[in-house]
């Protein structure tokens, strides 16, 4: 099968940073798995079909020449960030988000209503990349990358530019008291994001929820970037596990040093 006939559709970030840096978010279009995982899934523990997923990862890989495999995380919602290097990169690592400074290692995470979150810094030395569910924003995932940057890299945090990718949105995702009480615990800040519906239950916008902590960690709001997309209501272009269940794939983001 030429590989180079399927066009896999990507989403290429709103933001300003060096040429250097190269970043993108796939969506579910232009790979070859069946429903309900079509098209462009490109996760393996959501039983599509092994031969598929590898299919999908090869067609992204040639089509966008990407210089290295993709760095797959096992991600568990936990608040672990593991460095990758050209030495290590095909290793498996259980994390929640990565960090390399080595040219052409590709830090990637994978979403399915979660929020992607790319970093670089402004001298085009540093990227990482991050997975924030509900889950790892509580466990302190953000604010992990940060600290590592500041302390590994002996960087400032003026230097840091943050995208922000496509999530369930504000408007649908329906969550419990104990989530705002883990949101609370971690930043109180964090209870800007919730929208009260009745006693027990609140609408949370977890891009703001990500916006709010990296701001509260020190941040300045033109440091951050977003995009407007919501992968519960856009069907056609996005998996979305609270949508879907069990039977939905993953898009990824990406982020490497040219």
């Amino acid at each position: 099968m030429r590989l180079k006939h399927y066009s896999p559709e990507v989403i290429t970030p709103s933001w300003v940073v060096a040429e250097k840096i190269q970043s993108f978010c796939t969506t579910r279009k232009g790979g070859v798995s069946a429903p309900p995982y079509n098209e462009l899934n490109l996760a393996t523990h959501v039983n599509d079909n092994p031969v598929n997923v590898k299919q999908n990862r090869n067609i992204l890989k040639q089509y966008y020449s990407l210089p290295s495999e993709p760095v797959w995380l096992e991600q568990v919602h936990s608040h672990k960030v593991v460095r990758v290097t050209a030495q290590n990169y095909q290793q498996a690592f259980t994390a929640d988000a990565s960090y390399t400074t080595d040219k052409n290692i590709i830090c990637c995470v994978m979403t399915a209503d979660c929020v992607p979150v790319l970093f670089s810094n402004k001298q085009a030395t540093w990227v990482a990349a991050a997975h924030a569910g509900w889950k790892g924003i509580a466990n302190g995932i953000l604010k992990n990358v940060l600290q590592i940057y500041i302390k590994e890299m002996a960087g400032q945090l003026d230097d840091i530019q943050v995208w922000i990718g496509p999530a369930i949105s504000g408007e649908v995702y329906q969550v419990g008291q104990e989530v705002k009480d883990a949101f609370e615990q971690q930043d109180t800040i964090l209870k800007k994001a919730f929208t009260v519906q009745d006693t027990n239950h609140y609408l949370l916008d977890t891009s703001y929820a990500v916006q709010l902590q990296l701001i509260a960690q020190g941040l300045k709001e033109e440091q951050i970037f977003t995009d407007d997309f919501c992968t519960y209501q856009d069907s056609e272009r996005f998996y979305s596990y609270r949508r879907d269940g069990i039977h939905t794939g993953r898009m990824a983001s990406m982020i490497w040093l040219r």
